[in-house]
């Protein structure tokens, strides 16, 4: 039988009594309190491998925790920059890239595994390989199940992996794709170790790849009590630098009040998703430190399941739904309204695409024309956690089924724990769902591919389960070419089959934020990849 994977409570001893922290203010022998730092997050990660998961909350618990990418993206100029590889070349055809590795790079060393050798050459091939080859056994320990790279057909496009030495990689794919080094900077894109593989076939564990994670991150795995905290340490070995915090503890604190007190009492360093936020100004302690986001909410139909088969019934909703009234009450004027899946600050986004106007008298209308002129009854999901794309989902189920009643709409708001959330909806048992994205590189393919292509609807990323032949031609076309003006076009007609087809309504792209005391230092929100803790410290307060 194979495993499915699946997170499993990890216990491992250890000496500081971390769950009385919201019982006990810090002491100075609490280590954690002068050289660690406690990161209060709103929930728990679905796996401890982000290549088994989409979720924001797993990729801020794992991706730039414990492990590294080939390539990463600069945090100014969003442009690509070394990682694991400290250069690369792509041949004129565009069909062969080469990556160079660097030769000074550390495994962790944990309770369960101690690393003989640095990373190279084998360690890349064993990572990609398990994302493409079915016959590998960790490929089948999770049944191929990842879900990024099978929405953008990942296995389709790498035809091998060569090794040319020790710290030489080249990668082979079938045609030209203008994303490809983009996606391998993803926090979906990171490198295990084969060493640890070994290890574990060897004694028949496969499974322990995904739940007791070894990567080259700054932070190494300790400890995860389910549903209550998470424990890293520093790597000592760590090849970009000297990484400050000794201790990083996540704190899962799902309810947004409670997340808030620790912060106000300091038992919380940082939180996640914070409201309040002008109470939190006002104090000389704390701070809230915001990015620009590349993200989007949206409110998507099951396209499979009656009456959201019809496109018609689809538009009539969008045009039902006030958009500024959601950006004013639930993200408090922190937001735009989202007219297209891409945000402004895309390169091809295009404000000659038409939308859908709020009204409701063409609400009415195309209701009547469908035959449902005296309305019908569906389900709103919607997820119980803040997101950074989505504050308060349930907040905005709630106005959304005040904006459908004025058209004859009854819409009951159904709600369930975050990862059972994620696993129901995967399986399409959704009528609708509102869910969002937060994008993983900045060219404009990730909003597409990953959540509206046919690859995406077989993964369940695609929420509206809507396949469209002629919309998965445009985006192969773009992949195909680096012409920004062809891929502008084809991305413009794309947009265009979203307006006219509805299998989704945008509805806000807003700023990521979090909230911080004034003593933490560093810059934890990159534009892409979750939350970082890598170049971050504390300083003594009374120094401030």
């Amino acid at each position: 039988m194979k495993y499915k994977a699946r997170l499993i409570k990890i216990i491992i001893p250890f000496y500081l009594a971390l769950t009385t922290l919201a019982a006990c203010g810090p002491t100075p022998a609490d280590t954690i309190f002068t050289k660690g730092l406690i990161y209060c997050s709103e929930g728990s990660p679905s796996s401890f491998n982000p290549q088994l998961i989409t979720d924001g909350t797993t990729t801020d618990a794992t991706t730039q925790q414990l492990y590294n990418r080939l390539i990463n993206f600069d945090n100014d100029n969003l442009e690509r920059i070394p990682g694991l590889a400290k250069s690369w070349h792509v041949t004129r055809n565009g069909k062969m890239i080469t990556f160079y590795l660097r030769k000074d790079v550390s495994f962790h060393q944990t309770d369960y595994f101690t690393p003989t050798r640095k990373m190279n050459a084998d360690d890349v091939i064993f990572s990609f390989n398990r994302l493409i080859d079915p016959t590998d056994p960790f490929y089948q320990v999770v049944d191929g199940n990842f879900p990024f790279f099978k929405s953008i057909n990942f296995a389709e496009l790498v035809d091998e992996i060569e090794k040319i030495d020790d710290y030489t990689v080249r990668f082979k794919i079938s045609h030209p794709d203008s994303t490809f080094l983009s996606n391998l900077a993803t926090p979906f894109a990171v490198i295990l170790s084969k060493e640890y593989s070994e290890q574990l076939m060897a004694a028949d564990t496969l499974q322990n790849i995904d739940n007791l994670p070894i990567g080259t991150g700054p932070f190494k795995f300790k400890e995860y009590r389910n549903n209550a905290i998470i424990r890293y340490s520093k790597h000592p070995e760590y090849w970009r630098q000297d990484v400050a915090i000794e201790q990083l503890i996540f704190n899962i604190t799902p309810n947004k009040t409670n997340r808030l007190t620790k912060l106000f009492t300091h038992e919380c360093d940082v939180i996640s998703y914070p409201i309040a936020q002008q109470e939190i100004r006002s104090r000389d302690d704390l701070m809230i430190d915001e990015v620009t986001a590349f993200n989007v909410a949206f409110f998507a139909f099951n396209t499979q399941v009656a009456p959201f088969d019809n496109p018609s019934v689809r538009k009539a909703i969008a045009h039902a739904i006030n958009k500024e009234a959601i950006i004013k009450s639930v993200y408090y004027g922190q937001a735009e309204a989202a007219d297209s899946m891409l945000p402004r600050l895309s390169w091809a986004y295009s404000n000659k695409i038409s939308s859908i106007p709020y009204s409701i008298k063409m609400a009415k209308q195309l209701l009547a024309d469908a035959g449902l002129g005296d309305g019908f009854s569906f389900d709103i999901w919607a997820p119980s956690v803040q997101r950074s794309y989505n504050p308060n989902s349930l907040k905005m189920a709630k106005l959304i089924k005040a904006d459908l009643a004025e058209v004859g709409i009854d819409a009951n708001i159904i709600s369930y724990e975050w990862t059972t959330f994620l696993r129901k909806i995967e399986k399409g048992e959704h009528q609708s769902v509102l869910i969002g994205w937060n994008a993983d590189h900045p060219d404009p393919d990730n909003f597409f591919s990953p959540l509206l292509s046919c690859s995406a609807m077989a993964t369940g990323r695609n929420r509206a389960f809507w396949c469209n032949q002629q919309f998965d031609q445009l985006l192969a076309k773009s992949l195909l070419t680096n012409d920004l003006t062809e891929r502008f076009n084809f991305y413009h007609a794309a947009q265009q089959i979203l307006v006219d087809q509805v299998p989704l309504i945008p509805i806000a792209h807003s700023k990521r934020s979090l909230a911080k005391l004034k003593n933490v230092k560093g810059d934890i929100l990159p534009p892409f990849g979750g939350v970082s803790f890598e170049n971050v410290h504390k300083v003594d307060g009374s120094k401030m």
